[in-house]
């Protein structure tokens, strides 16, 4: 099947085709860690957790690479940690707000029923050179300065933004236009309103490292350059994010990494997915709408949480709605309701399915492919039936979804069990049936079955009457 995806740098849908089959590579920009990570987070670690999944199963896992990276080298990061810890030296402070918080990370992603990424680099690992010759900061801002495309200024390195003829082809903003959207300061030192930070002076408050050019640190862009470079080369396949990080973080990342390498490109297709709002309303904590995962989590199942992401495609602004998560709890329940405790995963994923992920991950058509797919079981019986079952659970696992069993699943749901009442008719006329034909061992496997889902059926005189275990 064919992979097409919307490149955000030539503005059109592409033939993904990657630079080497064995070895597709694809960095996504991940957490600056200092607090729980909120639900517009979640957005591109799903989305790309899809992607990731898709390139996996056209290449085989072994000739992927997904890099994301963990910033843990913010201001915001000293102040959380100046805050939460005041009695430990800065250094210490600032590993236990980092730790705490990337695992705080993991394990809401991962009840997102996201993979765990290849390689997930720490900025702080790559400020220096290495030991194992891996590319890192310094470096790259050393061979910035030797082609003159940075210059010291002011206590600071900075990026000549004038240097590069064509900067800006990634957002579409012209040079004098980039001022508005740079999130740095106009200071006299600089030769462009628009140069950006590439290495700054440390106080002795603030964490630093030892280089070339004073005891300091790196600026935000140049981090990713290197953690990308050291794991997938100058130049590697897809590069991801949200589309707040086009300019200037993105837009800034080319500038750095094709300057410092001399190459036509950084990576080969440009991804972003869109804003995420609550309730129609862009997520503030002054609207008190701000909503982090782990809260989402204490009372809902990730898989309704991941369902309710993918029901819009992934370029498009979604509106985060409370009505929706009931509906696609609701939807997640009945499908568990179908697999039940059937652990195989056997078969091919569904082509419909496969190839409306393959049009640019169009998650919300897969969605509405996944629901025919449940409905159309009732008209199955037998072997057919089951291989249906089979055929949504291993089309679903594609999009990250249904991978537990129905006991698994109830387990973990924070909430009341709800299950479909027309698949527990169906299932209970199919054991009359067994019944009537003295089929004892199909009618105690579909006994068994309900009770996974957590039914509990009473025969008596008058018939069979089914509710929910208490």
């Amino acid at each position: 099947m064919q992979l097409r995806l919307y490149d955000t740098l030539t503005r059109e849908k592409r033939v993904f085709t990657p630079l080497d089959p064995a070895n597709v590579r694809m960095y996504v920009c991940g957490p600056t860690v200092y607090d729980f990570a909120h639900i517009g987070n979640a957005r591109p670690v799903i989305v790309f957790d899809v992607l990731f999944r898709m390139l996996r199963h056209l290449y085989g896992e072994k000739h992927v690479t997904y890099v994301r990276n963990i910033t843990d080298v913010d201001d915001k990061i000293n102040d959380r940690a100046a805050c939460d810890f005041p009695g430990l030296p800065l250094n210490e402070a600032i590993r236990e707000v980092t730790e705490q918080t990337a695992n705080q990370f993991h394990a809401d992603v991962d009840a997102l029923g996201c993979l765990r990424p290849t390689v997930e680099p720490r900025a702080t690992d790559f400020v220096l050179p290495r030991a194992d010759g891996k590319a890192d900061m310094v470096t790259l801002i050393k061979q910035l300065i030797a082609r003159g495309h940075a210059y010291e200024a002011g206590g600071e390195v900075l990026f000549n933004v004038q240097s590069m003829p064509d900067y800006g082809a990634l957002s579409g903003r012209k040079l004098d236009e980039q001022l508005a959207g740079a999130r740095v300061a106009v200071d006299a030192h600089k030769k462009n309103p628009a140069d950006f930070v590439l290495w700054k002076l440390s106080s002795e408050n603030e964490p630093g490292w030892e280089s070339p050019w004073g005891r300091g640190r790196p600026g935000w862009h140049i981090e990713c350059s290197a953690m990308s470079a050291a794991y997938l080369g100058n130049v590697f396949d897809i590069h991801g994010g949200g589309l707040d990080l086009i300019f200037p973080h993105h837009e800034n990342e080319i500038a750095q990494s094709r300057c410092a390498h001399g190459t036509a490109a950084m990576a080969n297709y440009w991804m972003h997915n869109g804003f995420l709002e609550v309730e129609g309303a862009k997520m503030s904590k002054s609207l008190g709408n701000f909503v982090t995962i782990r809260e989402l989590l204490n009372d809902w199942p990730g898989e309704a949480l991941r369902l309710n992401m993918l029901k819009t495609h992934y370029r498009s602004p979604i509106d985060w709605t409370l009505k929706s998560l009931e509906e696609n709890k609701r939807a997640v329940d009945s499908w568990y309701d179908i697999i039940g405790d059937d652990t195989q995963a056997t078969g091919g994923a569904d082509e419909d399915v496969l190839s409306l992920l393959g049009d640019d991950l169009n998650t919300s058509g897969a969605i509405t492919r996944l629901h025919a797919i449940a409905a159309s079981r009732t008209r199955y019986s037998g072997q057919a039936q089951i291989d249906i079952k089979r055929t949504l659970k291993v089309s679903a696992i594609l999009l990250g979804l249904l991978g537990k069993t129905k006991t698994e699943y109830v387990k973990t749901d924070p909430k009341a069990v709800a299950v479909n009442k027309d698949v527990v008719d169906a299932l209970l006329a199919d054991r009359t049936a067994a019944r009537a034909r003295k089929d004892f061992k199909e009618s105690d496997r579909i006994r068994d079955e309900l009770a996974a889902m957590g039914v509990v059926i009473k025969d008596s005189k008058e018939g069979t009457t089914w509710e929910i275990a208490r």
